[in-house]
């Protein structure tokens, strides 16, 4: 796309040539010849100290949203949003050609978008997917850094998506992603409130900012389907000019209520039920949180326009998720399970779940992460400690961070609680111990990693995966027992 075409698509002031434009960045590391530097000022960097570099390196233009006297500026307010915008017009608006739901919340985005998906899929409609486990694209898997991609690959995504004909695109949408302006000028046709809980407190600095990022996805969805049993639902259900449907496990003061609720080893099944319809949900993951992720999901492909019936059953095929509620195989008369649970919430909910449904001890093995709210550290901890028979306390992804100032936080919470507490800061250590705790009928709770196949260290990032890892150590102990 040209320059002068770019810019007038962005509706900023400015006489521009007709150059043909390459590249888009806010990587100053990636600027090439023909691109446009977005300048972004963060936290620790300053996009705008890097423009004059940017234009003597090749850039057709930088973007700016501080004067800097320079030939080939794009003045705007925001240039975050400004990046976003730029994306778009530069793939052509693929956004506009794809119908697009979008899902925010704590805990729940991912299977609630898989679920989506998945249904879509059997329903006839093509569907790409964009979030935290993996980007789908028609045939094409593409693995996630981030849970909402940055602006161009964002875009890259849905003009990849059109042009394989897809019609529908599912995605989770993070609060950094919305407070960075990174969906700016995407309407989505329905968007999905799962919950609200402690989590990312480091980067927002106070829950109610938290819960203000949230809210912008309703700013432009024309649908919002809203889980009002969370004590943030109102918030989000208000200062839209979106349509509002509600569903609730708790209330019947809503659109949509789940009834008759039955949870095993093998999922979930309740009783779906409107003014209009009822019809049984069968979902092959239980815990009550997947009683929440099939609702939403159900209820917003219906009031999309869906039949009732068909989504039922659509939602009944579906499988599980990478990372969430996964079994790993193993040849032992104990489970192995891997959950993604890395907020109070979420342990909370898996270890709830796995209690339900265990004969035996429920062994929790968690950690948490390092240069992140260290405020749930101590809350985690009485969790675990309460729920679990066996808690192992471990390292998640330590960053910068001292391993064992994580565990000190974590441990100030367990307080009088009659779990056995076992630490271990090496993850592996720590999966070792559990394992060899675990008998017949016992369940092991790998959670805080999920889908992740790394480990973060101050070192670097480092390959690990808790599948190998678990198949290694009970390797290992099978040649020792020979």
């Amino acid at each position: 796309m040209k320059l002068n075409s770019i810019v007038a698509d962005l509706g900023a002031a400015g006489e521009f040539d007709g150059r043909e434009i390459t590249f888009i960045t806010d990587n100053s590391a990636k600027v090439t010849q023909g691109c446009i530097f977005v300048c972004i000022e963060g936290r620790h960097f300053d996009g705008h100290t890097k423009a004059e570099q940017a234009l003597k390196d090749g850039a057709a233009a930088v973007v700016v949203q501080k004067d800097l006297g320079l030939k080939n500026q794009i003045l705007v307010k925001n240039t975050r949003s400004a990046y976003a915008r730029l994306c778009a017009a530069f793939f052509g608006h693929p956004e506009r050609k794809l119908k697009i739901i979008g899902v925010t919340g704590t805990n729940g985005k991912t299977t609630t978008c898989f679920i989506i998906k998945s249904a879509l899929d059997s329903l006839g409609h093509k569907t790409g997917l964009i979030g935290t486990v993996k980007n789908i694209v028609g045939d094409k898997e593409y693995p996630a850094s981030l849970t909402t991609p940055d602006c161009y690959e964002l875009f890259s995504l849905f003009n990849e998506m059109v042009a394989c004909g897809c019609e529908y695109c599912v995605m989770e949408v993070s609060s950094q992603a919305l407070d960075q302006r990174r969906v700016d000028g995407v309407h989505f046709e329905a968007a999905i409130f799962t919950n609200l809980t402690r989590d990312h407190l480091d980067y927002h600095g106070s829950f109610e900012n938290y819960k203000a990022a949230k809210h912008m996805l309703f700013e432009n969805s024309s649908l919002a389907v809203v889980n009002i049993d969370d004590d943030s639902a109102e918030y989000m259900l208000s200062d839209t000019e979106c349509r509002n449907v509600t569903f609730s496990v708790n209330n019947d003061n809503c659109d949509y209520s789940a009834k008759n609720i039955r949870i095993s080893a093998e999922g979930v099944k309740y009783e779906l039920v409107s003014n209009e319809n009822i019809g049984r949900v069968k979902f092959g993951v239980p815990g009550k949180f997947s009683v929440y992720n099939s609702m939403g999901a159900a209820v917003c492909l219906i009031e999309m326009g869906m039949d009732f019936k068909a989504v039922l059953a659509a939602i009944a095929e579906c499988g599980g998720v990478p990372g969430r509620m996964e079994i790993v195989p193993t040849d032992t008369p104990y489970t192995v399970l891997i959950d993604y649970a890395h907020t109070p919430d979420g342990l909370e909910n898996v270890l709830l779940c796995v209690r339900e449904i265990t004969e035996g001890k429920v062994i929790a093995v968690f950690g948490c992460g390092g240069d992140r709210d260290k405020t749930k550290r101590p809350i985690m901890g009485e969790i675990a400690a309460r729920l679990a028979d066996i808690a192992v306390i471990t390292s998640d992804n330590p960053r910068s961070e001292n391993p064992e100032s994580i565990i000190e936080d974590i441990t100030e919470g367990i307080g009088k609680h009659s779990s056995r507490i076992i630490v271990d800061s090496d993850r592996t250590g720590a999966i070792r111990k559990a394992l060899a705790a675990a008998q017949k009928g016992d369940v092991v709770v790998l959670a805080g990693k999920g889908q992740e196949t790394y480990q973060i260290l101050a070192s670097g990032k480092i390959h690990y995966d808790e599948r190998e890892i678990v198949s290694k150590i009970l390797s290992e102990k099978a040649g020792e027992t020979k």
